[in-house]
């Protein structure tokens, strides 16, 4: 692998319940990391999977054995050349039925989500409400800022 250069962002598909546009993730990761600062080249890989996958990594990781919508996870370290920050697992059936209470289309339910876990693997964290209200308030500018670059519209964080 060449290192240097460009950031490389990876989104893999493992599960075969819902189309999914995996070039709208990729531009998500891409934005946040530009609009974070991010100015070494980095690897990100999203993962997409069903409740099954999740519910089991969350609880072999976390403890918790139940599903969710989003875990990530930082790869902290020295790498050479370009630096592996981690990977972010969306639960693919979790984001449907969000998306379906919210009223919005699960692409942009999946854009929210992938922002969320780049977030995390970048440092930011929602166990308290300061904590969540900060990063919330910097996923709705980051979508902002998807928008304003012409990609399509993105769900408002409840």
């Amino acid at each position: 692998m060449k290192r240097g250069g460009r950031s490389i962002v990876v989104v893999r598909n493992d599960q075969g319940a819902y189309p999914v546009d995996v070039r709208k993730l990729q531009r998500a990761v891409r934005t946040v990391l530009r609009e974070e600062g991010t100015k070494e080249p980095v690897e990100v890989s999203v993962v997409l999977v069903d409740d099954a996958a999740i519910r089991a990594l969350n609880r072999a990781y976390l403890g918790r054995d139940e599903p969710t919508d989003v875990l990530a996870f930082p790869q902290p370290g020295p790498h050479p050349g370009r630096r592996l920050l981690g990977d972010v697992v969306i639960s693919v059936d979790r984001a449907a039925e969000q998306a379906q209470a919210a009223g919005w289309s699960l692409q942009e339910e999946l854009v929210l989500l992938t922002i969320h876990g780049t977030l995390h693997l970048l440092g930011y964290e929602d166990e308290t409400p300061p904590a969540r209200a900060r990063m919330w308030e910097r996923q709705e500018a980051l979508l902002r800022a998807l928008q304003s670059r012409g990609r399509p519209r993105a769900p408002s964080v409840p």
